[in-house]
């Protein structure tokens, strides 16, 4: 079966630091106590994470995620000064309220379980979660993977390897970049209409509107807040967050600006630094395709909304329909995910996702579209995932200014062609897909080797 990934799926409003292990473990907590039915007869639960999750979950917050998923939250849902007021009263009473209704005895240390020296068989990024009764017996135990993208998997659903929030029969099914720019030769249409078209096969136009149009608010939101926000970072490795002082600077110096023809690049370093220290602090954002690269695809919507005579809303929503059918090529045909691939899988996705995105916005041909994609991949393969402390800071921050620039040239590169490129986006998502499984496990989100270990982090 042809999967294609919607564009609610790519792009989902959640929370800090990491989609895949903060947004997919509270996700699945939450999806196993609603599957419990009638909590009455529960007493106790136990949580045990798996392969990177357990190497780097402490850094990337999934012992607070999952602890919030058994109270009943969602990512896309909780506020995160509630979260904070949650997790206080947990540690302090030693008490869950299980799906906010039923008190349950939690002993963090001995309940939540990081079992770093185990690996479950499908994914890096393994959980299981257990539910006993008054007696000790085990009243139900359910396994799930954390996918990439705040996308889970429960283990019987494994076989179909479908998240269930795939599009299902769509107008413009397609599997390959070979095959999109078929279809689009074939109906007439651009990437961004056949998406569309795909959408509204399960949604009407008010509803993909005020979807698409929740998202560009929200990653607008998401780098207003990070402008505004200063301070060190949580997790122990005094990062500061640098966007205020950004900011400043370029406000003071505005009016000089006019005489620097590389100033703009200022402003997009400034909107992706910013998302990214929003996220890092546990903030909201989306998910783009993950959180570790939430900055690039705002950062680049932002340059296009602000920097790009003529801009539109119309433009807009081309550029995430557009980047969306780049992305779910990516996590169809390989992946999306920093413990599965490395960092190529998340900012190298990000990065040729905004790329196509933009270079659709800015009037390109599917072809043209499709050598954007392409370009802005095959700069970031082998792309290493290997942060610092185990925390989405050191590089991921300045990772997603950097692929932010990348992904404006790869579409200005593009557009200066006429489409026909030697190298094709499915040559370059295959060798992403075998470079990623030859990769290392030190250098995909294990926090073993790179800069994790070549860098004191306290």
């Amino acid at each position: 079966m042809t999967m294609v990934h919607g564009v609610f799926e790519l792009f989902k409003i959640g929370v800090g630091p990491s989609s895949s292990h903060t947004m997919g473990p509270m996700l699945a907590a939450s999806r196993f106590v609603g599957s419990l039915g009638d909590l009455a007869g529960v007493r106790a639960v136990r949580a045990e994470l798996f392969g990177s999750l357990a190497l780097t979950g402490k850094g990337h917050a999934t012992d607070s995620a999952v602890m919030l998923g058994l109270e009943g939250c969602t990512p896309a849902t909780i506020d995160p000064d509630d979260a904070a007021a949650r997790l206080v009263r947990v540690r302090a009473d030693g008490m869950l309220r299980l799906g906010d209704v039923q008190p349950v005895a939690f002993d963090e240390a001995a309940d939540l379980r990081f079992l770093q020296k185990e690996r479950l068989p499908f994914h890096s990024n393994g959980m299981r979660f257990s539910a006993f009764g008054a007696d000790g017996e085990a009243l139900a135990t359910s396994v799930f993977y954390s996918v990439g993208g705040g996308a889970i998997v429960a283990e019987d659903e494994v076989a179909g390897n479908a998240p269930p929030e795939s599009l299902g029969d769509v107008p413009f099914p397609f599997h390959s970049g070979a095959d999109l720019l078929a279809r689009g030769r074939a109906s007439g249409l651009s990437i961004a209409a056949m998406m569309r078209a795909n959408e509204l096969a399960a949604a009407d136009e008010t509803t993909l509107g005020d979807g698409l149009a929740a998202i560009r608010a929200a990653m607008s939101a998401c780098i207003d807040r990070g402008i505004g926000q200063g301070g060190i970072l949580p997790g122990g490795l005094n990062v500061r967050r640098r966007a205020p002082g950004i900011h400043a600077q370029l406000v003071a110096r505005a009016e000089r600006a006019h005489s620097d023809p590389l100033g703009v690049i200022d402003w997009i370093n400034l909107w992706a630094l910013a998302v990214n220290e929003e996220n890092a602090a546990g903030g909201r954002v989306v998910t783009a395709p993950t959180n570790g690269a939430a900055g690039i695809v705002p950062a680049v919507l932002r340059y296009y909304e602000r920097c790009v005579p003529g801009a539109t809303q119309a433009g807009e929503e081309d550029f995430l329909l557009t980047a969306a059918a780049i992305g779910s090529l990516f996590k169809a045909n390989a992946s999306i995910s920093g413990a599965e691939v490395g960092c190529q899988g998340e900012v190298g996705v990000a990065c040729s996702m905004a790329a196509a995105g933009l270079t659709a916005a800015l009037g390109g041909t599917n072809m043209q579209i499709e050598n954007a994609a392409e370009i802005g991949m095959e700069h970031n393969l082998g792309l290493t995932c290997d942060p610092v402390g185990g925390l989405v800071q050191v590089p991921c921050i300045e990772r997603n200014a950097v692929g932010a620039i990348k992904a404006i040239e790869a579409a200005r590169l593009a557009l200066l062609g006429d489409g026909e490129h030697r190298v094709s986006l499915d040559e370059v998502i295959e060798t992403m897909r075998r470079t990623g499984a030859d990769m290392s496990h030190k250098y995909k989100e294990t926090a073993l080797g790179g800069l994790a270990v070549n860098v004191v982090a306290c």
